[in-house]
């Protein structure tokens, strides 16, 4: 069928590695540029991710600030926060040199199917680092401050600042005083984590699309699966307890949406195949 044919592209080897290099040159372009914006503003870029903490030390009564134990550091969080930026931005031009690149060798019903998950991804990752930065973030700075103690004299007065010295007994005080980069990579590292996280219903349901995977074998291996998210949330949330708990939740929950997805997926590929005579009524992944 003309419909399903592939498009022209019978370029020998060396025109597909030009055409690589173009879709590479103008995203490498675009990323630049848009690093270079991020750079200019990065002072403001950098308040917005500091939001949760200055949040959680003013409910603290706390002065919100952020120290440079290296003199260097500075530059290197400025360029940091440039990066992430600028692949933020840049990333709807990246995809769609991808998608140009790509397209080109697929048939059109592969376009039609595969195009929803590319406009899918991002939405689901915005939605998990959204999710990350207003909820899962501010819960686990509230967490991590609470090992502050002021320092006390003996009797548990208060030591004043600048105390003399001799009083008996004091006690130390812990006070947060985080260092700029620290913080930042802890920031972004939970951000990134959750927006990939988020990406599970789309990957599993395009492994479905494929035939990679099915809803009755991703319900058999739940008991497996509570043991991997589990993990995961061990390993990418702090030691407490709420935060993993938050994570466990909403990762199985998209485990759940993922087979409702496949499920969907297969019963209506299963209906296609019924209406051209390929496949009895008593077939099929939903019997």
């Amino acid at each position: 069928m003309k419909g399903d044919e592939i498009e022209d592209t019978s370029a020998p080897l060396i025109e597909h590695l030009a055409e690589l290099r173009t879709r590479l040159i103008r995203s490498v372009l675009a990323f630049l540029a848009a690093m270079v914006v991020c750079f200019i503003f990065w002072n403001p870029i950098f308040n917005v991710l500091t939001q949760p903490v200055c949040g959680a030390l003013a409910t603290r009564g706390q002065d919100c600030g952020l120290i440079l134990i290296k003199l260097q550091e500075g530059f290197f969080v400025a360029v940091r926060i440039s990066m992430f930026g600028g692949f933020v931005l840049a990333f709807p031009i990246i995809a769609h040199q991808l998608w140009r690149f790509v397209a080109p060798g697929l048939y059109r019903s592969e376009k039609n199917a595969f195009l929803p998950f590319l406009v899918a991804s991002p939405v689901m990752f915005a939605l998990g680092a959204a999710f990350a930065f207003f909820v899962v973030i501010p819960l686990a700075f509230d967490f991590f401050l609470t090992f502050q103690q002021p320092g006390t004299l003996e009797g548990g007065v208060s030591a004043p600042a600048g105390g003399e010295a001799g009083a008996a007994m004091a006690t130390a005080g812990v006070t947060f005083q985080g260092s700029v980069e620290e913080y930042l990579s802890l920031t972004t590292r939970f951000i990134v984590a959750f927006g990939l996280c988020f990406q599970l219903p789309v990957l599993l349901t395009l492994m479905g699309k494929a035939g990679l995977v099915s809803s009755a074998g991703l319900g058999g291996v739940r008991k497996y699966a509570v043991v991997a998210i589990l993990t995961l949330a061990a390993i990418v949330t702090p030691p407490d307890v709420i935060t993993q708990l938050i994570l466990f939740s909403v990762v199985y929950g998209l485990y759940e949406i993922s087979i409702f997805l496949v499920r969907r997926v297969e019963r209506k590929r299963d209906a296609e195949l019924r209406a051209q005579g390929l496949l009895d009524e008593d077939e099929g992944a939903g019997a």
